[in-house]
């Protein structure tokens, strides 16, 4: 089970949509001095599209004997990973939009590290797909064999 790569793959994609959830994404500092944070915490939508990819992520590991529907779960879970970057993209607009619109003005903006954390996750569940899918090609070529 944990000796494939690919669960290997999906163990730090869990564990980067973990540390998503638990770090700030985005900074602001404002003129009157205060500085303003986007965290995925905040946000319901952005909090639940992290909690199902650590869950699909986390239970696809646990099916390695049914690896067809490892394989549909963890493509289904690439695209989780891509609305949850593309919303927070949209989040953060939102926050900026709202702030200066607020009759404040931000002095600096800036993207924290963790906010690149969905295209770490979207690279890993690709490489663990990658790697079932040669599982079932490899298991198909030796019953082919028998």
């Amino acid at each position: 089970m944990i000796q494939r790569i690919q669960s290997l793959y999906l163990l730090l994609a869990a564990g980067g949509g973990a540390a998503a959830l638990c770090y700030n994404l985005w900074k602001a500092k404002l003129s009157n001095g205060t500085e303003t944070y986007v965290n995925a915490s905040s946000n319901y939508l952005l909090f639940v599209l992290y909690i199902v990819i650590i869950l699909v992520a986390g239970g696809c590991i646990f099916l390695f004997k049914k690896r067809k529907m490892q394989f549909r779960l963890t493509v289904f879970n690439i695209l989780f990973a891509v609305a949850a970057l593309t919303y927070q993209y949209y989040v953060v607009q939102q926050t900026a939009n709202k702030l200066s619109s607020g009759g404040v003005s931000i002095v600096s903006a800036s993207y924290l590290l963790a906010s690149f954390l969905p295209i770490i996750i979207i690279i890993l569940l690709f490489l663990a797909a990658r790697g079932i899918y040669k599982d079932e090609k490899l298991i198909k070529s030796l019953d082919r064999l028998r």
